[in-house]
């Protein structure tokens, strides 16, 4: 795949310690070295170190350095940056802890397990409509939980949905409701107490179907300012931006005297910087926490193709320009916890890859404006790309988690699908790539 993601090393300059670091200008490094993902580990002894005497303060080791040709050289680095609880982005493109460890907790493989387990055991007392489509049904079972059912004439469209699951599983995303695939059949203790409920929302007999935990105190979530039409970008500036114009006076304070402690006098230094150490207020927070969310879902939605949620809205903006103000597609947010739930996954990895012709470019204009990730989820990326493992965990999973009886109604994710998947895959981590360089 031409221009796909590879993996380089390259040592890093320098960074002083102080809430907004400022990377010295230097050249571009050769091509074949463009890019390395750092993994931020604090040990001390993993680089060259330069040795002054004790009790030497930061600025005096500056002013000690070799400072010829206007410091267009790189420095060896003689201590990793470590990010805290007050780092609200790290190497120039990732979440930092202040939010990451505030981000809802979601549904992980946990949830899932316990659902899958549920559901073994479960039986449905009543059925009604609800959860979308027509055919779709809202079922509650004995002990008063209740789950959304996704029937579908066509099966590829329950594989969308099922192995957009298990994608978002491999991610490590904790924003998809848990989901099993169980087959209708009246003699099973699932189906047994609703066969005239069955016959009248007219399933087959002997279909697959999704059932997903139903998730209450659901409202609407918009698309945010940044991904609007006007901005429709996500970068290290915008996060800087947002912070010093939202944050409380006195964190600004703090910041500027930072930067004037450094004489920094120019825009340009001001841009270098690498991370942003800053006390947030709750509001700014709770904005970031979305829009990291977001980062998953643009990641998400460009892997799968999914047509049904901000695809559906871009491509509907040509005829309407207010779409882009309203809800967002098929995107709900837990009034709770302010958790993104991703809805309706059934476009994803058939239908989708099917239109790539004629919806790619919608697909790209999300994720060509992305240039802030979420560490674990590029963990991910990285690992399922350099194994080319995707497809063979895909089937693994549905094999393990999926009786003969499904399996043999229900079709495994076709290979072509899977090699597709791998190549976005590689899409996602080029834009990876880019940001970084563009960042330096």
């Amino acid at each position: 795949m031409s221009g796909q993601y590879t993996e380089n090393v390259v040592k890093h300059t320098k960074t002083p310690p102080v809430h907004l670091a400022v990377v010295k200008n230097v050249p571009k490094l050769e091509e074949a070295n463009k890019f390395a993902t750092v993994s931020f580990t604090g040990q001390e002894n993993k680089y060259n170190k330069d040795i002054y005497p004790k009790g030497l303060t930061e600025d005096m080791k500056d002013i000690l350095k070799d400072t010829k040709s206007d410091n267009r050289h790189p420095i060896i680095l003689n201590k990793t940056f470590t990010p805290d609880g007050t780092t609200v982005l790290y190497d120039n493109i990732f979440w930092g802890p202040q939010i990451e460890d505030a981000m809802p907790q979601g549904y992980g493989e946990g949830s899932a397990k316990i659902w899958e387990q549920y559901i073994n055991d479960a039986e449905v007392v009543k059925m009604e409509a609800g959860c979308g489509r027509m055919q779709n049904r809202l079922v509650t079972f004995k002990d008063g939980l209740q789950a959304c059912v996704r029937y579908r004439q066509n099966t590829d469209q329950i594989q969308g949905e099922i192995f957009s699951f298990y994608v978002g599983r491999l991610l490590n995303l904790t924003n998809l409701a848990p989901s099993v695939v169980r087959i209708v059949d009246l003699k099973d203790k699932l189906w047994k107490n609703v066969a005239n409920d069955i016959a009248a929302a007219q399933w087959g007999s002997n279909r697959a179907v999704v059932l997903t935990q139903y998730i209450p105190s659901l409202e609407s979530a918009s698309i945010p300012d940044v991904f609007r039409p006007t901005t429709r970008h996500l970068n290290k500036h915008d996060i800087l931006k947002m912070s010093l114009k939202e944050n409380d006076t006195e964190s600004k304070h703090i910041l500027i005297d930072k930067l004037r402690f450094k004489d920094l006098k120019s825009k340009s230094e001001i841009k270098n910087f690498t991370y942003i150490n800053l006390k947030l207020n709750k509001k700014m927070i709770e904005k970031f926490l979305e829009l990291a969310q977001w980062s998953d879902l643009i990641i998400f939605d460009y892997l799968t193709a999914n047509l049904d949620r901000i695809v559906n809205n871009l491509f509907n903006y040509q005829w309407n320009v207010n779409i882009m103000d309203g809800p967002a597609h098929n995107l709900a947010k837990k009034m709770d916890s302010g958790l993104l739930i991703f809805l309706d996954n059934e476009s994803g990895l058939l239908h989708g890859y099917r239109l790539l012709k004629k919806y790619n470019m919608y697909h790209r204009l999300m994720l060509d404006n992305l240039c802030v990730f979420r560490k674990r989820t590029v963990d991910s990326l990285q690992k399922l790309f350099r194994t080319k493992s995707v497809g063979s965990l895909l089937s693994d999973m549905f094999h393990k988690k999926n009786s003969i009886v499904i399996r043999d109604i229900l079709p495994s994710l076709p290979e072509k699908n899977a090699k597709i998947l791998i190549e976005r895959i590689g899409k996602v981590l080029s834009q990876v790539e880019k940001c970084e360089a563009d960042s330096r």
